[in-house]
């Protein structure tokens, strides 16, 4: 069996599974297309941040462990521009904290530029110290009445600055650009760590991100989450109260409530799947070009790289921006899909680890690789629980209902997702040590 029949039927197994999750309601199937939808859906944004991650590790072999902050800041993209601005929320403090977010860069400007042209000595010092106290009063005092006043609009159903109201669809690039301007900055000051060093470094500020995004009320309003985003599709409501939309669901012998559910999700589908091709396209035409040939060959010789007279740095930070790009992308289509944003969900179990997961077992440096490990992987991580459950039932099936070691296992059957996704990491580790798809 050749390798393309072979990745081809992985393929086409991932399709099967997902396909009967809505065709049957055997063992742990549901047996509804409303849940076959919710984790095709989910699978392909996962997709997305996998081939995102597997430009960094698998072409450079940079380890970023803050896919979490640039999912984020996609997210927050969808607030800041496809929301409608919030009544007086700019009037009253919007130039207020554009003019501290200035005094800000004109702060760390000055005191860069003083470290650059003033030698080593205690004037130097005093001298950075006294510009970082001047600027950082200023900055509390243009930033902080500005923030109260913003938040004081409104605060139970409002309380931030709002967006402009631009179509959400378009939020998608933006929220890529947002998560690059941020990577850029990253790297400029961590891509020169080692990975160890590097990976601890985007962690943290991947956590700064969210804690951001949880305390700024004004950005975001925080923990209250924003509601209502807008959406690239129609409403269910408004489908079902559409005459032509409900013959035409019932030609199909589907009641209003169920057809406008699957035209909804169908129409996400598409959507999703038509930038995940976009993107894999780009990839693979990357992968093949002399730029990729010379990432690669940078990843696995960096000193016989450096001395071909390849700028590494310059090329590392190339690819973590395109990289982080490509989560942002991931970050804003999840947010849209969801209908809204909530900081306080964003974890590195679920945005960080399952996205490595889904790399390492797809195949690292493999495109079509991280789009199969997307799929896979998400698929076990919402369907092990029920299966879990099937199985203790089985097991004990032998033992008295008010048996303690049956309730206790039924309780904890949640806790089996993180026992699977090890072990499918072990087996992959051991068996295929370079991915189901390894990298040619």
């Amino acid at each position: 069996m050749t390798d393309t029949i072979k990745h081809s039927l992985m393929f086409a197994a991932v399709a099967l599974l997902i396909l009967l999750e809505g065709l049957t309601d055997w063992s742990f199937f549901s047996g509804s297309w409303n849940s076959s939808l919710v984790i095709l859906n989910m699978g392909l944004i996962s997709a997305i941040m996998a081939l995102g991650v597997n430009l960094q590790w698998g072409f450079a072999g940079l380890f970023n462990v803050g896919v979490m902050g640039f999912t984020a800041l996609g997210g927050l993209a969808v607030v800041l521009t496809a929301t409608p601005p919030t009544p007086g929320a700019w009037s009253a403090g919007g130039p207020g904290i554009v003019m501290a977010m200035v005094m800000g860069a004109l702060t760390v400007v000055a005191a860069v530029t003083v470290t650059r042209f003033l030698p080593r000595g205690g004037l130097r010092a005093l001298l950075i110290l006294l510009i970082l106290a001047v600027g950082f009063v200023i900055y509390r005092a243009l930033f902080d009445p500005s923030v109260e006043a913003i938040e004081a609009i409104n605060p139970a159903l409002e309380g931030n600055i709002g967006g402009l109201g631009w179509p959400v669809i378009l939020s998608w690039p933006v929220g890529g650009l947002l998560a690059a301007g941020a990577a850029w900055l990253i790297g400029k000051t961590a891509l020169g760590l080692r990975s160890d060093y590097l990976a601890i470094a985007t962690l943290g500020i991947a956590e700064i991100v969210i804690a951001v995004l949880k305390n700024e009320d004004w950005l975001s309003r925080g923990v209250k989450n924003v509601v209502g985003l807008p959406r690239p599709v129609p409403f269910e409501v408004d489908l079902q109260n559409d005459p032509a939309y409900v013959e035409w669901f019932a030609g199909f012998g589907l009641d209003p409530v169920l057809g406008s559910t699957l035209y909804v999700k169908l129409g996400y589908a598409f959507l999703f799947t038509l930038v995940l091709l976009i993107l894999l396209w780009m990839a693979q035409m990357a992968l093949k070009s002399p730029w990729g040939r010379m990432m690669r060959a940078i990843r696995d010789n960096e000193v016989a790289a450096r001395a071909m007279g390849k700028n590494v740095t310059k090329r590392h930070l190339q690819i973590f921006v395109l990289g982080s790009a490509i989560c942002g992308i991931a970050g804003a289509m999840m947010t849209t899909l969801d209908g809204q944003l909530t900081p306080g969900t964003y974890n590195p179990l679920r945005f960080t680890f399952l996205i490595w997961v889904m790399v390492i077992v797809g195949g690292s440096g493999n495109n079509f690789g991280a789009v199969l490990g997307g799929f896979l992987i998400w698929f076990l991580w919402i369907k092990v629980e029920p299966m879990s459950l099937e199985l203790i039932t089985l097991l004990t099936s032998g033992l008295g209902e008010n048996s303690g070691l049956r309730a206790h296992l039924m309780e904890n059957a949640a806790h089996m997702r993180l026992f699977t996704m090890g072990l499918i990491l072990l087996l992959v580790l051991r068996f295929s040590p370079r991915g189901l798809i390894p990298e040619k």
